[in-house]
């Protein structure tokens, strides 16, 4: 694992150790189940369609948010799903719990993750629950919508560690769903191996592209509602 110097929210964190400072404070009456921000908004019944090109392949990824909820930590939150097809197959099947506070920022208290090979090997790594062995909660996406300070996504040491930056507004973005403009722009990257993501996301819509330093592309092709 390499070792990230990072100004995070003012402090400076080493990331060779569990970082024991990030301890948001939750408190469950200032959170909702609906998730109606403007630029990361999750209405149940609605599926986001991409398509991802990676390392010469090409894969169909689905994110549908259900109608379920979870309790975590007090908090009540919408579930996620999330799968990813890949040469005929479910690759990745995974569930997310997010939620909103009540200054419009989007929050994700935990996730399951699992990963089947070709082989028919299957793998959890990078599942974590909020207030579960020490894993905290982290921001999706801001409420101000604005270009400021990194924030983590996620945390559980050693196994999530992702985390995000808004870096532009106003940009324009044309891919197979249609051309968008007013678009946010974020860095993100994970804490625990190299490379970046640059991605944009839509009034009323949420992510439409991803690019990833080593070439890799998400592009969405098309978004329904029930």
């Amino acid at each position: 694992m390499k070792i990230f110097p990072l100004l995070f929210l003012g402090l400076a964190v080493s990331v060779g150790a569990a970082d024991k400072s990030y301890q948001p404070q939750i408190v469950p009456a200032e959170f909702q189940a609906t998730v109606d921000n403007l630029f990361y908004p999750f209405g149940p019944g609605t599926t986001w369609t991409y398509l991802e090109k990676s390392g010469g392949a090409t894969s169909t990824n689905t994110i549908t948010v259900t109608h379920d909820t979870k309790m975590i930590m007090g908090v009540t939150c919408v579930v996620v799903h999330e799968t990813v097809a890949r040469n005929n197959r479910i690759a990745e099947d995974d569930y997310k719990w997010v939620a909103q506070h009540k200054d419009g920022t989007v929050w994700c208290f935990g996730a399951v993750a699992r990963e089947t090979s070709p082989g028919g090997l299957v793998s959890t790594e990078g599942s974590w629950e909020a207030g579960v062995k020490g894993a905290q909660p982290g921001i999706l996406m801001p409420g101000c919508g604005q270009p400021g300070k990194p924030y983590r996504q996620e945390y559980l040491y050693n196994v999530a560690e992702n985390m995000g930056q808004i870096v532009a507004t106003n940009e324009t973005v044309t891919v197979p769903a249609g051309t968008f403009t007013g678009c946010l722009k974020t860095k993100e990257w994970s804490m625990l191996e190299a490379g970046t993501e640059l991605k944009w996301y839509a009034k009323g819509i949420g992510i439409v592209k991803e690019i990833a330093t080593a070439g890799d592309s998400v592009v969405l092709v098309s978004i329904t509602h029930e």
